[in-house]
């Protein structure tokens, strides 16, 4: 299997998973946090969501500038959420595909002014800047829903919340 399509898999299992938890809040949960230092859930919807579409945005320039390139998603509701996420998936698969073994080498760059947060090889840049950072707030999202008693959807096999018979 070649790089392509092994993060293309990922991307649309991902992009599915994040559809399933977000796909259980309600618009009045978007403000609730859990802590005073704690994103709302909006806040950590938004994040989530900009993680997968950095693959569209970010990975695709060589040197991805926090402070000039990027304005963090502040969804109103689940459903423009929803819709954000949907709308970046083809453009991510589409970025993927485009990507020779060759570019997935190179050197990318994540900054915030003239500070250098990271250099890494592209392909290193979408497992561990994009997509391990995506799964950690993801994993912060589920911990918020069963916090605030909603059923947390199985992403990787059943939850403690799935009905499973035999």
């Amino acid at each position: 299997m070649s790089i392509n399509n092994g993060f293309a898999v990922e991307v649309e299992r991902e992009t599915a998973n994040t559809r399933r938890l977000i796909s259980k809040l309600e618009d009045q949960h978007l403000d609730w946090r859990p802590h005073a230092k704690s994103m709302t859930t909006g806040e950590l919807v938004g994040h989530v969501i900009d993680l997968h579409n950095w693959v569209n945005q970010a990975l695709v320039l060589e040197d991805f500038n926090l402070a000039t390139n990027f304005v963090p998603s502040k969804p109103k509701t689940i459903q423009e959420a929803i819709e954000d996420l949907d709308s970046s998936y083809s453009k991510n698969i589409d970025v993927i595909n485009s990507l020779t073994d060759e570019d997935w080498q190179k050197l990318w760059t994540m900054r915030f002014g003239d500070y250098v947060i990271s250099e890494l090889p592209r392909v290193d840049a979408f497992r561990h800047i994009i997509y391990n950072h995506l799964i950690h707030h993801r994993g912060q999202l589920s911990v918020y829903l069963r916090m605030m008693d909603i059923p947390v959807p199985g992403l990787y096999g059943p939850s403690a919340d799935d009905t499973m018979t035999a």
